[in-house]
């Protein structure tokens, strides 16, 4: 394998950092998916912690870098996972976190970030212009801009789950890792191609935030001018380059799913497995369910990577309590 930004002995090295609450989390074989999708499934849950997804695993080595030099602050742009996640890891750590984001990103993700006493500023637009103002705010203040996917912290966390992956199960055909600004499908991705390379690395993104799975195709940068998608856990639209390097060297595939197809993911998860999840949380079950032939017969992996989600909109995208399952 041609190299990536990230290094097997550095990811185990950023394990011994992460608070063990995020680390060795649930991984079992979802048996009642099967009937539905034609293809043997494992689950890797991502939910059951503190700010409810993988994103603390990468929060958690930045944070204790910072702690490392002393009294600090950060700064970052986030949809809101990485947000509470970076609120979490530095309040624990007692460092000074503040977090910008735009201001029709979900409550449910707000309100969860000023619980953890970061400072959160809105701003109109989406993603990207709440990244343009974290730049400024970090220039101004001289405090550490933390971006998610280029800062290596982020990619080497999330890699650990990989470590588990492979540490955990003796064979599997394919993992299928939700795509959006790379730091888990590169660190899950280095890992699996390192230890296991016959494994395939599905990357899995919406059609209404596509721009990295474009980018990844035509093995270049591609920017788009909007975002339509439930899942604004991957809903970014300029990639960044480093990022796209890893990602071509290992990522197999990358493809996208339409906004039912999310939806039938998420209620199938609820209904088959118990879990409420959300939309970026449902990318690999929705590829399943787009392409069952060519996961048929097949171990597939699925990282379920985030459970935070507005509970009103969950219950109007998926008509949680009827039979809906396809």
């Amino acid at each position: 394998m041609r190299e990536t930004r990230l290094d097997i002995a550095q990811i185990r090295a950023a394990r011994q950092v992460i608070d063990p609450m995020f680390l060795d989390t649930p991984l079992f074989l979802c048996e009642a998916l099967e009937a539905d999708l034609g293809c043997t499934v494992s689950i890797k849950l991502e939910t059951a912690n503190p700010v409810r997804s993988f994103k603390a695993r990468g929060t958690e080595v930045v944070s204790s870098l910072l702690a490392d030099n002393g009294p600090g602050a950060a700064v970052c742009a986030s949809a809101g996972n990485l947000g509470q996640a970076l609120a979490w890891s530095g309040r624990a750590r007692g460092l000074d976190v503040t977090v910008v984001a735009s201001r029709y990103a979900s409550t449910v993700k707000l309100d969860r970030i000023r619980a953890l006493d970061a400072k959160l500023e809105l701003v109109d637009g989406d993603i990207e212009t709440a990244r343009e103002w974290a730049v400024a705010i970090a220039q101004r203040d001289g405090i550490r801009l933390v971006e998610d996917s280029l800062d290596i912290e982020t990619c080497e966390g999330a890699a650990t789950i990989g470590l588990e992956l492979v540490g955990t199960l003796s064979s599997f055909d394919a993992v299928l890792i939700a795509l959006g600004g790379g730091a888990l499908a590169t660190g899950v991705g280095h890992v699996v191609k390192t230890l296991a390379p016959g494994v395939e690395v599905i990357c899995v993104q919406p059609l209404g935030a596509p721009a990295m799975t474009l980018s990844w195709r035509q093995r270049r940068v591609v920017t788009t001018d909007s975002i339509n998608t439930i899942a604004d856990g991957v809903a970014g639209r300029h990639p960044i380059p480093a990022v796209l390097n890893d990602l071509l060297v290992v990522a197999d595939d990358a493809v996208l799913v339409k906004e039912e197809s999310i939806i039938a993911g998420m209620r199938m998860l609820l209904e088959r497995a118990g879990l409420v999840v959300e939309p970026s949380a449902a990318l690999g079950v929705a590829a399943i369910i787009e392409d069952r032939d060519r996961f048929a017969g097949r171990h597939v992996v699925t990282i379920v990577c985030g459970s935070n989600v507005d509970m009103a909109a969950y219950h109007r995208w998926t008509g949680a309590g009827t039979n809906h399952v396809p």
